[in-house]
């Protein structure tokens, strides 16, 4: 009995991996939220996308935005800044919506062409997978459940996130 709570735990303390370097520049741009964790923000959301923007400040401009209770409904959304955590290669960032919070961006998977990528943070409690397109390859998609499931994720918490907005 101890034994397994103690894998249990253990298996809960886990801390993700990074991916190995991000080029912020093929990184920016708009971003469809595919699936991810419910988060209380995004309760109710449809069409929801992130836009990353570099400013010549050393900073990334984050525009997130979702349609709140339907597909016609009003866009509504929240705009903050993001900071690249130093000798990450861009691969964690500090994002920032409330002055003077910040949160864990991480970036733990990304496609070689940058059609796709999966962001969590440090305790694997949120998960986001993202697509340049509204909607993703169901078997690309698949392949990345499954490779998620493998490093420890509950991906049976993904919730997909309705895109058909026109």
């Amino acid at each position: 009995m101890t034994a397994g709570l103690l894998l249990c735990c253990k298996a809960q303390d886990k801390t993700p991996t990074s991916v190995g370097s991000v080029d912020l520049e093929r990184y920016a741009g708009k971003w469809y939220d595919v699936a991810s964790f419910p988060v209380r923000f995004q309760k109710g959301c449809h069409c929801t996308t992130a836009e990353y923007t570099l400013m010549p400040e050393g900073y990334i401009k984050v525009d997130n935005r979702c349609r709140k209770g339907g597909f016609n409904e009003k866009i509504s959304g929240i705009t903050g800044k993001a900071f690249s955590v130093k000798e990450s290669n861009n691969t964690k960032l500090k994002v920032q919506f409330f002055w003077p919070f910040r949160s864990d961006y991480w970036i733990v998977r990304l496609d070689k062409d940058y059609s796709w990528a999966v962001v969590s943070n440090s305790s694997m409690k949120y998960l986001w997978i993202l697509s340049r397109t509204p909607e993703m390859d169901e078997e690309i998609f698949q392949n990345i459940i499954e490779d998620l499931k493998n490093d420890g994720y509950d991906t049976d918490k993904l919730v997909k996130v309705p895109q058909s907005c026109g």
